[in-house]
């Protein structure tokens, strides 16, 4: 009896071990669970449920035009240093850092008394050697007379129509001291050569200033019209030349920023070779710049409209997606779920892109919040902008 009672508190405690390793399992199962949440099953399950918040947009067809840009300077049509071209002394300066100036106005004075004098003097010597001149025709005259009736001989005769010559040339040469002078005295006034806007005085009144000085007075330049001149990539050569052929070619001028448009010109001229070391070509637009927002020296973004694509389907940029089998857009269904598509893309101008195959005009596209989406999740638009160009032809 002893032995039968011990075997049966054996059994209940190997019993009662088992039992409490089974609670201690259930309880750790049941801990890690609740620590973990729900299964994955469960998980998709509930994301599928939970609508995701995004933003669509509506697929438009629409005339887009096509641009190319270059990094571009301006500069002016016409730029002159302004020198003097006397020697003397800077009497007067007439202008205003600034000033706009028409062709001919004065623009600064040298002392004029040196070169007065010289030109009195020219003018002196041919009114002396006119004075000359009428006594030796007159003496011409009385030897010529003479010579008729064999009272003078013919060598007096030439000798004296001689010296008649050389004063007349001594007068020609008297005419040319005279327009010398007078030019010498004519450079005291510097004039503008060109309608334009002064720059920075570099001299003061008061200086002595030469034909030969390096430096100038001022700088004067005019910028209207004026020109842009702005280099593109070699493989766009051939779709600028098309477009050439089509008519002028519009170049619009917009800030380093590209948000704001300065000025719309024409192209002018294509250079006629191509840089090898950066593989770019140079082009010159000009511009009426009647409102003066372009200034010689600014750097600018030049966009010059090669083609104008009609009628195509385009989305925002932000709509564009790429995986691993390329690009690709979300598209809203009728059910407000959402499939991946396959899109095939053209030029991109500001913030659009232009879909060549893929979707259709009035499909609606996610452009934000794609990261959550997964195909056939549903979703929340929370925004409908309406695509369109930022900066419009």
């Amino acid at each position: 009896m002893a032995i039968r009672y011990r075997g049966k508190l054996r059994l209940n405690r190997n019993f009662v071990g088992a039992a409490i390793c089974l609670a201690l399992v259930a309880g750790c199962v049941l801990f890690y669970w609740l620590r973990q949440g729900p299964t994955p099953a469960h998980a998709a399950l509930g994301a599928a449920r939970a609508a995701v918040p995004v933003s669509v947009t509506t697929v438009m067809r629409q005339d887009v035009p096509i641009y190319l840009t270059g990094l571009g300077t301006v500069q002016a049509s016409f730029t002159v240093g302004i020198h003097s071209q006397v020697d003397g002394k800077l009497q007067d300066v007439l202008f205003t850092e600034g000033q706009h100036v028409n062709k001919g106005d004065v623009l600064a004075k040298i002392d004029p008394r040196l070169f007065q004098a010289a030109l009195d003097q020219a003018k002196a010597k041919k009114a002396q050697d006119q004075a000359t001149l009428i006594g030796l025709e007159k003496d011409l005259a009385r030897f010529t007379a003479l010579a008729l009736k064999s009272f003078e001989t013919q060598q007096n005769v030439d000798q004296q129509q001689a010296k008649v010559d050389n004063t007349k040339a001594s007068i020609a040469a008297d005419d040319a001291a005279i327009e010398t002078a007078q030019t010498q005295l004519d450079y005291t006034s510097i004039v503008a050569p060109s309608d334009g806007r002064m720059g920075v005085r570099m001299v003061d009144p008061g200086n002595i200033v030469h034909a030969s000085d390096q430096g100038s007075i001022a700088i004067l330049v005019r910028t209207q019209p004026t020109a842009v001149l702005f280099t593109l990539s070699a493989n766009t050569l051939d779709d600028v030349r098309d477009a050439t052929g089509s008519g002028e070619v519009e170049v619009i001028a917009y800030a380093r920023d590209n948000r704001r448009a300065l000025s719309k010109g024409t192209l002018q001229t294509i250079d006629n070779m191509i840089d090898q070391t950066t593989a770019t070509y140079r082009l010159k637009a000009s511009f009426a710049n009647e409102d003066e927002k372009l200034w010689p020296g600014e750097f600018v973004n030049a966009r010059l409209l090669v083609e104008v694509r009609k009628n195509v389907a385009v989305i925002p940029n932000t709509a564009v997606q790429r995986g691993p089998s390329g690009l690709f857009t979300w598209v809203v269904k009728a059910d407000n779920t959402v499939e991946p598509r396959p899109i095939q893309t053209g030029p991109a101008t500001d913030n659009l892109v232009i879909v060549t195959s893929g979707v259709n005009g009035g499909e609606r596209v996610v452009t934000g919040g794609q990261y959550k989406l997964q195909a056939n999740a549903p979703v929340n638009v929370t925004a409908q902008p309406k695509p369109e160009l930022k900066n419009p032809a």
